[in-house]
């Protein structure tokens, strides 16, 4: 006989997770109130809503779907939907790093070799090289993050393909760094470009601590470091990104930050593997079909992965005195079948992803770097833009749709959430005079209606910006691509004005604020 929901989450992490949220908040005069401090506690990145973007070859038509060939250009109705997104910063690498040589996506296009894509399958036409992807960053308003090529992470058999050598060494990525960023540099003006790029991200190791046949810790620690300084050598205000995540010897942040710390600016940890531990779970294919609520159970579930993991690397940089950012270039939800589950493009899904996303926003004086969704392709459910074939509308998955909420109404602080009821999990951030909540309503079935207090503060009046489906099976596509557009509300006015957040739902509001007098306080 199926579980009811309240036997289920007796019995789940999902209950014990609300729980423990309840319990973490200082009790308020009424509990039902989101009472904000507004003092600011660290400053909140640019490049914290980051999409990622990766050649796919035959298995997801990614990039090269991205291109329009009739026009020699990018989509434009992609770079309009990217412009909407507005993703701080836009990462181009992922495995295809391993095996990517940087000057054959420079120069006239029609010169530029057709390479394999050993991971993904089929041929890269490279068309949409540095010059191309760079232009695309600067068109939506986003900084470019380039992977380089690390001794193609130390897996051989890219030393020894039938093409060749597919491997970088130090050498070749500290040229791209001079081809991108030298004033002077004379290929580059060869190119047609007499300026500068001017790209300040840059990663080292692609996901290097995984499986067997990439490097060891040791060995990549000293590679790193050899990278690091012939990179910065040619360019020391780039940021750079080592590789710090889990591996054969356990965690490398620790290590990597002891011997490599003082040449590096962030540590790279990948939340992927955020997959169901239980045998019964439902969120294998479409058995959540029949059982919907108790899948958004499971996602919450899923969640608390993300902050168990996060302090984890925490703690391991604070033991080492460590002030690095934490860079989350790559994490999705890893459901059967792989990377493509129609969960994911269902509304059940908002609940992983917002309270993801608020989660790298509450340990925003670490994570400085983050995405939740790979960015764009024509199959891939994990993406937060889906690119219609035969060409159309690009338009957002619900990822993407929440990514985009609470990109544009972000305030430049982080502030502390002191108390709120139990099942709605926020965020909080301030710019001047005005506060901002994300705000994910954990109940699958009961709206919330909470009051609004800033601490010293009167609040004036306000907006919410909300997405509210009545059905939490309802689903994004080609033919219905706005289905999740938010819709827009004035704060009611009021001594203390309150909002009701929809099950479901996912809101950001804002506040506007004044402060209170002597009398008023």
């Amino acid at each position: 006989m199926t579980k009811n929901r309240r036997a289920f989450l007796r019995e789940s992490g999902a209950a014990a997770a609300l729980a423990q949220l309840a319990q973490s908040r200082p009790a308020a005069a009424d509990p039902n109130t989101i009472l904000i401090d507004p003092a600011p506690l660290f400053d909140i990145s640019p490049y914290l809503y980051m999409q990622f973007m990766e050649p796919l070859g035959t298995t997801d038509a990614s990039v090269e779907a991205a291109w329009n060939y009739d026009t020699d250009d990018w989509r434009e109705d992609f770079v309009q939907t990217v412009k909407d997104l507005a993703p701080g910063a836009i990462r181009f690498g992922g495995l295809f790093c391993r095996y990517y040589k940087w000057r054959e996506g420079v120069g006239p296009a029609g010169s530029r070799p057709w390479v394999r894509n050993y991971v993904w399958g089929g041929k890269e036409t490279n068309r949409a090289g540095t010059h191309e992807f760079v232009d695309l960053c600067r068109r939506v308003g986003a900084e470019p993050l380039y992977c380089v090529n690390f001794l193609g992470d130390g897996v051989k058999a890219y030393g020894r393909t039938r093409e060749g050598d597919r491997t970088g060494d130090a050498r070749e990525a500290a040229d791209w760094v001079s081809y991108a960023n030298d004033p002077d540099n004379p290929a580059r003006k060869r190119h047609g470009v007499p300026q500068p790029y001017n790209i300040k991200l840059w990663q080292i190791g692609n996901e290097t601590s995984y499986g067997t046949q990439t490097f060891a810790r040791d060995e990549s620690i000293a590679h790193t470091i050899e990278f690091a300084k012939a990179m910065k050598q040619r360019d020391p205000s780039i940021g750079l990104i080592g590789w710090g995540d889990r591996g054969r010897e356990g965690p490398w942040a620790g290590e990597l930050l002891k011997r490599a710390g003082e040449h590096l600016d962030y540590v790279a940890i990948h939340m992927m593997g955020q997959s169901p531990k239980r045998p019964d779970t439902v969120l294998k294919g479409r058995a959540y079909e029949k059982e919907p609520e108790r899948a958004w159970a499971e996602l919450i579930e899923l969640s608390n992965q993300i902050e168990t993991r996060l302090g984890e690397v925490e703690g391991i940089m604070a033991a080492q005195g460590a002030s690095h950012g934490i860079a989350i270039t790559e994490g999705h939800l890893s459901l059967t079948p792989h990377n493509a589950n129609p969960i994911l493009s269902e509304w059940l899904s908002a609940v992983y992803h917002a309270r993801s996303l608020n989660i790298y926003q509450r340990h925003g004086a670490r994570v400085k770097i983050a995405t939740a969704a790979d960015f764009e392709g024509t199959r891939w459910t994990v993406n937060a833009v889906m690119l219609a074939v035969p060409r159309g509308a690009s338009f957002l998955m619900p990822v993407g749709f929440i990514m985009r909420l609470f990109k544009k109404s972000n305030g430049d602080q982080g502030v502390a959430v002191k108390s709120a009821p139990a099942q709605l999990d926020i965020a909080a951030s301030r710019t001047a005079d005005k506060v901002f909540l994300h705000v994910a309503n954990l109940e699958y079935r009961r709206s919330i209606e909470a009051a609004l207090a800033v601490e010293g503060m009167t609040i004036i009046g306000g907006r919410v910006r909300e997405i509210a489906p009545q059905d939490l099976r309802e689903y994004v596509g080609a033919e219905r691509p706005d289905v999740f557009r938010p819709r827009e509300a004035a704060l009611p006015s009021g001594a203390v004005p309150k909002w009701r957040f929809p099950a479901g739902s996912v809101s950001a509001v804002e506040l506007d604020l004044k402060r209170q007098s002597p009398q008023q306080a």
